[in-house]
């Protein structure tokens, strides 16, 4: 079997084959970093990280862009409201230079406490304005382009094929109900490649450009930086399934009108995650971020798990209670790996973790076989996890196969396998254990007063209650 992908381009699923196998050119959208991302935006990273993980276990080499907005980026992805980081600098008083790099520190941390692989590049918008600016006046010399009222448009009529991504109807595209609607363009569905002040006159971040002083537009930046650090075609494009109407398609339309090729072959998009409110949304102010879940007592692993239970083109419905399945059940998984090290003979002392790969006559070879075929159904990431299980549960398997298999399949789901050490071989008495789920349940409650009282009592009865990305484990005083 071979890796089969859901393309959004002609909604199939098809064989993967890449322009160049030992260089697979995948771009995915970043964050705009006017806020926290919410766990519903992380659940997006996380699928695109099982990808890239999926492609290099699978012998492919990758090299993978993911953008950081930090200007451009309108409340409204049809050119209506304002910029987000602007509205975010008004309501908080800090300049938008400064919550920009806030927040994309902040989601840097995120990223790693979920065991995120670091993109190759990570350019910033407001770094990549030359190549902005070189690639709308090249659209403007094809004649894609129009100016009105001080602002640079695309002319969607210009490219017949807008809208394939989507489904659309470039005939039937109408401008709906909206009052707001810009008079200056002249079809509906067109869309600002650059903004001058004649758009916003306070706008805090501007650049002289030969159509006046203003900045980008949000569409224009991702086929900007994307081909400068990918080239012109992509291989694989990945984003929310929000993006298909009009970021996707703006794009499509920028880089293939410029380039007259195809821009990406394979576009994947995940599915939300959703409450029981529905969609989880910054614009409501009531969205969880990662720090919202650690606060709880909640591991960022755990969350990962979560993810990893429901394939990234499902809906996947939150809630602590389900919450506090993965968590409970990514505890157990860490817990058998420590057994299976204490009887593989893994100790603090020698350290000795088989990571390499697993000889062939392991019989732990026949479950990595079905994990991979898993893999290769377009990631299909809920199967996956139950490979693991099935090893942890499967008594014939001698430990330190059992061990190097779920370590293998590590590489791909990212659990944090292959940092947990040895169990250290202390009995710990049951009333010790006690105060220690009576601890958890008083951090999720965020009844850190108690919490505290509660390692202090366990400190008297001599032992220590040590936090680690595994989660809690307890050791004697003396060790």
């Amino acid at each position: 079997m071979s890796l089969k992908l859901h393309n959004t381009l002609g909604r199939e699923t098809q064989d993967f084959e890449p322009r160049d196998a030992t260089a697979v050119r995948l771009y995915s959208c970043g964050p705009t970093v006017y806020n926290y991302a919410h766990i519903g935006n992380l659940r997006a990273y996380v699928f695109v990280d099982v990808l890239r993980r999926t492609l290099e276990y699978l012998g492919f080499g990758v090299r993978h862009v993911m953008n950081i907005t930090d200007v451009g980026h309108l409340s409204d992805d049809g050119d209506h409201g304002e910029d987000k980081l602007v509205k975010r600098s008004r309501e908080s008083g800090s300049s938008v230079w400064d919550i920009a790099e806030f927040y994309t520190e902040a989601f840097f941390r995120h990223a790693g406490q979920l065991n995120i692989l670091l993109p190759h590049e990570t350019p910033r918008a407001t770094a990549h304005i030359p190549q902005i600016i070189e690639l709308i006046q090249r659209l403007e010399e094809k004649g894609y382009t129009y100016t009105a009222g001080g602002n640079v448009y695309y002319d969607i009529s210009r490219f017949p094929t807008y809208g394939q991504l989507a489904g659309l109807d470039l005939s039937t595209l109408k401008a709906g109900a909206r009052v707001d609607v810009d008079t200056n363009k002249r079809n509906p569905g067109d869309f600002v490649l650059w903004f001058t002040k004649s758009k916003f006159e306070n706008q805090a971040m501007v650049w002289d450009s030969p159509w006046g002083r203003g900045y980008p537009g949000w569409h224009i930046e991702c086929s900007a930086m994307s081909m400068t650090y990918l080239g012109e075609q992509l291989d694989i494009h990945c984003g929310g399934v929000d993006h298909i109407p009009v970021h996707h398609t703006n794009e499509i339309a920028q880089a293939e009108g410029v380039t007259g090729k195809q821009y990406v072959k394979y576009w994947l998009h995940n599915e939300f995650l959703v409450l029981d409110k529905g969609k989880m949304s910054k614009s409501d102010g009531g969205f969880l971020t990662l720090d919202t879940l650690i606060e709880k007592g909640y591991d960022p692993l755990d969350y990962r798990y979560f993810c990893l239970l429901a394939h990234y083109r499902s809906e996947l419905r939150f809630s602590f209670e389900a919450l506090d399945a993965a968590r409970s059940a990514r505890r157990k998984v860490v817990s058998q790996v420590q057994a299976l090290m204490a009887s593989a003979g893994v100790t603090s002392d020698t350290g000795h973790v088989p990571t390499g790969p697993v000889p062939d006559s392991s019989p732990a070879n026949e479950y990595l076989s079905v994990f991979r075929a898993d893999l290769e159904d377009d990631l299909n990431t809920s199967r996956a996890v139950s490979r693991v299980w099935a090893v942890l549960k499967d008594d014939s398997l001698p430990a330190e196969d059992a061990l190097s298999g779920v370590l293998d399949m590590e590489r791909v789901l990212g659990l944090g396998l292959s940092a947990i050490r040895p169990e250290e071989e202390t009995e710990v008495p049951e009333a010790v254990r006690a105060l220690l789920e009576e601890r958890q349940q008083a951090r999720s409650a965020r009844d850190f007063a108690r919490a505290d009282r509660i390692r202090d009592e366990v400190l008297e009865m001599g032992y220590t209650i040590v936090d680690s990305a595994t989660g809690p484990h307890v050791k004697r005083r003396d060790s």
